[in-house]
């Protein structure tokens, strides 16, 4: 009888660490990558003039720096972090783009602020008509009903959970906070 004493609590012993261990589940989130990805769309989006600046960079690359670059392109771009590409980011960025010159003058002036939480709001409205500060809110809400699907897009393309979308708009933010040139 003692002997199936013993056994049973080193079974019980057993199931209980291993119903402990099982309970205990870290969920990895790629603060590293989504930083990358918020670094290089923030810039793309602010940036003016960038695509023009490309396309004489690239007529200006000899044949054989071609050559090179697509011999070790594959090599780079397997360790490329910001490969967070599909038509809904793309499109998103291409409208903030176009956005971009409309809402900059209301950052230069204070009258726009970035969040902590990855989304732009309302500073000053100082000297502003009832038309143009119409205008202005307008803009605010397009740009972060823009901004909140981009953040859920990058969720899913980086197999993110849900549930963390606000932790990439707040490293978002850390980018957008930055000053606008």
């Amino acid at each position: 009888m003692n002997f199936y004493r013993k056994g049973l609590l080193i079974a019980a012993s057993l199931l209980s660490v291993l119903i402990f261990a099982c309970v205990t589940i870290n969920i990895y989130f790629p603060a590293e990558k989504v930083e990358s990805v918020a670094g290089e769309i923030v810039n793309e989006i602010r940036e003016s003039g960038g695509e023009q600046e490309k396309t004489i960079k690239n007529e200006k690359t000899s044949f054989l720096q071609q050559i090179i670059l697509a011999f070790s392109c594959p090599l780079a771009c397997a360790d490329k972090v910001t490969s967070v590409a599909n038509p809904t980011i793309r499109a998103l960025k291409e409208k903030m783009k176009a956005r971009y010159p409309k809402v900059k003058p209301y950052y230069k002036n204070g009258m726009l602020k970035e969040g902590d939480n990855g989304y732009v709001s309302l500073e000053n409205t100082k000297g502003l008509k009832l038309k143009e500060k119409r205008n202005l809110k307008n803009l605010i809400d397009a740009e972060n009903k823009d901004r909140k699907q981009l953040y859920k897009e990058i969720a899913k393309a980086l197999k993110i959970e849900p549930g963390q979308v606000n932790k990439i708009a707040e490293i978002f933010a850390k980018e957008w906070q930055k000053p606008v040139r």
